[in-house]
């Protein structure tokens, strides 16, 4: 006679879920240590100077781990992003003024460049993904409207896209490197097309 197994014990009921808990809290443990060590190296390295393999290894994870955790490198990036996009939308929404609800253009602006100056390389990481990358992300959508909604102006939109143009990381790259503008002249212009309404 052949013996089919019965349904579950309590014990084993309980062993199960305790793996299936113990794979759960290693998987978050294993993505946090991967996006720690990804900040730390593209903050001190550059995007472009750090590899899935150099990640994985300051993680202490398998690069196959990495790619499961995250897709690809673009998503890996964008998760790297997330927190301080996180932080300035948070300033914006719910902050005190200047920047915050019933701020002045003038602060948003610069809260956006300094956004932008801090996370250039990953930025620009992003911006070449795809015609529209830099202004249908999500961030970018609600930069964007931001702008819009301050400005209120006739052409808001227009002039709200346009701040964000020259807020690009390529073009601030540009301006310093090879029109050698300083970081505050960049600032001082991007201000300017700002209250240009």
């Amino acid at each position: 006679m052949i013996r089919t197994a019965g349904p579950l014990q309590h014990t084993d009921r309980q062993s199960v879920l305790a793996r299936r808990c113990a794979i759960r809290q290693d998987a978050a443990r294993n993505r946090t240590a991967i996006l720690e060590a990804a900040t730390a190296l593209f903050d001190r390295e550059g995007v472009e100077g750090v590899s899935m393999d150099d990640i994985a290894e300051a993680a202490g994870v398998g690069k196959g781990t990495v790619f499961r955790r995250f897709g690809d490198r673009t998503a890996l990036i964008e998760a790297v992003l997330e927190p301080r996009v996180r932080e300035l939308r948070e300033a914006v929404e719910s902050g005190p003024p200047p920047l915050g609800p019933g701020g002045t253009v003038a602060a948003y602006v610069d809260a956006l460049f300094d956004f932008v100056w801090r996370n250039r390389p990953l930025i620009r990481a992003l911006e070449h993904r795809g015609p529209d990358a830099y202004y249908a992300n999500d961030a970018s959508q609600f930069w964007i409207a931001e702008l819009a909604r301050r400005l209120e102006g006739v052409d808001a939109d227009y002039l709200a896209h346009a701040v964000l143009t020259a807020l690009r990381a390529d073009v601030i790259d540009y301006l310093i490197s090879a029109r050698g503008m300083t970081r505050e002249r960049i600032r001082a212009g991007v201000q300017l097309v700002a209250a240009a309404r």
